[in-house]
């Protein structure tokens, strides 16, 4: 493959995202995109990962990783709190950044007094554009091949959207770090809800630019949460969030984010339009289903995130990382950069996630629907 479609990515992170990328970054169509270097907090975890996946170097920390004038992109597969400095030091580094939603956590004391991150997450792109490097936001279901059709359709038909439900339900995080507010900045609206809130705002940007020439936006939001567990009544996080989103066209957007969803994720939005109805499945869906008489049938394999089990009926996914978007969305990072292309998922929707959030967590403390301000 030609050099100038090579990309030289370096990583920082090993978790269970990471794993993705790596995943993702490895089958990249008409690209060979190298993952060069990984750091990580602890040098023995990055080593072993890097043995792993056959990844040639480590490196002891971000910084150092930063230096390495091989590396275009990185990519940050770390805990919310890190995602500003890593951002802002990369910027500086001249390298492009790929940082996964949300763009931040929320750095108030709790999810009463959440403090608001529009500036920190505005500052974050502007580092960026000033160091003319690109912020590409990870939201994988901008990218979601269904959701994406979907807007194709929607588009073509040129129906109005009026009513965008979606929910992103599972058993509880892989991270260690998303126990606490002070290490995750949020719960379930932050984890789970951004998801539906990032593919709806996308949908009414471009829809507004096509029907009205401006982008439709969110003009309030209300919202309710919750720790719904009595098996962990001193948790400080919702582990139940439901936001409603407000447009300027006078539409509405449901999102929610839930913990109590058992036998494996629940991935959907629903597009209830002026002149026709669609209904995204990214987890479950039955392109493949599967009845098992006990656990362990079919090895090691995972038949879906989350699922638990292998026993009974399960909807065996063909390809997750495909259904939920997070291979388009690696795919079309890596054309982005070496094609100076604008991504589909920049900073700027990242704000806008963030500009959501924060209301919704204010319209929660208090009871009421929050204003949002002119963008």
């Amino acid at each position: 493959m030609s050099s100038e479609r090579t990309l030289h990515i370096g990583l920082i992170g090993t978790g269970f995202l990471a794993r993705t990328r790596v995943r993702c970054y490895a089958r990249a169509a008409g690209i060979d995109a190298r993952i060069v270097a990984v750091a990580s907090k602890d040098t023995s975890r990055a080593e072993s990962f890097a043995a792993e996946h056959g990844i040639d170097s480590v490196a002891t920390n971000a910084a150092e990783l930063l230096t390495r004038d091989d590396i275009q992109m990185v990519d940050l597969c770390v805990p919310n709190g890190l995602h500003m400095s890593l951002t802002m030091e990369a910027a500086a580094a001249g390298k492009h950044v790929v940082c996964t939603k949300p763009l931040l956590g929320f750095t108030g004391s709790s999810a009463d007094n959440p403090g608001d991150p529009t500036s920190d997450a505005r500052a974050m792109v502007r580092a960026c554009a000033d160091s003319g490097v690109k912020l590409m936001y990870g939201e994988n279901w901008v990218y979601a091949p269904a959701i994406r059709r979907a807007c194709q359709l929607h588009a073509q038909s040129g129906g109005q959207a009026l009513e965008l439900h979606g929910w992103e339900s599972h058993s509880g995080s892989h991270a260690n770090y998303a126990a606490t507010w002070k290490q995750s900045g949020g719960g379930v609206l932050v984890r789970l809800a951004a998801h539906p809130i990032g593919a709806m705002l996308q949908l009414k940007h471009e829809e507004g630019l096509r029907l009205h020439g401006a982008p439709v936006r969110v003009e309030a939001v209300s919202c309710e949460r919750g720790n719904l567990d009595r098996s962990k009544p001193e948790s400080e996080l919702e582990s139940w969030g439901l936001a409603i989103l407000h447009f300027t066209d006078g539409t509405r957007g449901i999102a929610h984010g839930s913990d109590h969803c058992l036998g494996g994720m629940q991935s959907k939005l629903e597009i209830r339009a002026s002149n026709a109805l669609y209904r995204c499945n990214l987890s479950p869906n039955d392109a493949l289903q599967t009845w098992a008489g006990s656990d362990g049938m079919f090895g090691d394999t995972e038949l879906m995130e989350k699922a638990g089990t292998q026993a009974g009926w399960n909807s065996a996914i063909p390809d997750q990382d495909v259904s939920s978007g997070h291979q388009a969305m690696c795919d079309s990072f890596c054309r982005d950069v070496l094609e100076d292309l604008s991504p589909l998922a920049d900073g700027e929707l990242g704000v806008e996630v963030m500009r959501v959030l924060h209301a919704a967590y204010l319209s929660a403390a208090s009871g009421s629907r929050i204003s949002l301000a002119p963008a």
